[in-house]
């Protein structure tokens, strides 16, 4: 038993960034392109480059360009805000994974007891004091 998490940042009202994005560009920079990005995640390239012009349109920038020589047959890689965006997004979703994997492993843990409701120190020293003056 695990937790599952999932994630996405948001553009706009309606793009959502999230793992298939994530890895579509992860593997567009490992194997320098988006066709062979595409076919290993089983998708068209048309569909992966639809994706890329609806997300790049949302963020407002570039993710992707041309390799070194710029025509089609020069592959693709990500751009230095490509690159950046997806670090910071990589990073964002290990932390969120970490703190989720404490907080179920402190509820699930064999033995782990449900937090009880803790009444606040002002919500205290107000029951104490309508119990003074109730007598």
């Amino acid at each position: 038993m695990k937790p599952k998490l999932r994630v996405w940042v948001v553009f706009g009202k309606e793009l959502k960034f999230g793992d298939g994005r994530a890895r579509l560009l992860q593997l567009i920079e490992e194997r320098g392109s988006l066709r062979q990005a595409a076919a290993e995640l089983d998708m068209s390239y048309r569909n992966a480059w639809g994706y890329l012009r609806e997300l790049e349109r949302a963020a407002g920038f570039k993710f992707v360009e041309r390799g070194p020589a710029g025509n089609p047959r020069s592959g693709m890689r990500l751009t230095a805000r490509g690159r950046e965006f997806l670090a910071r997004y990589v990073k964002f979703q290990r932390g969120l994974e970490q703190a989720a994997a404490r907080a179920f492993e402190r509820s699930f843990r064999p033995g782990a007891t449900p937090a009880r409701s803790r009444p606040s120190p002002g919500s205290r020293a107000r029951s104490a004091r309508a119990s003074a003056e109730a007598r």
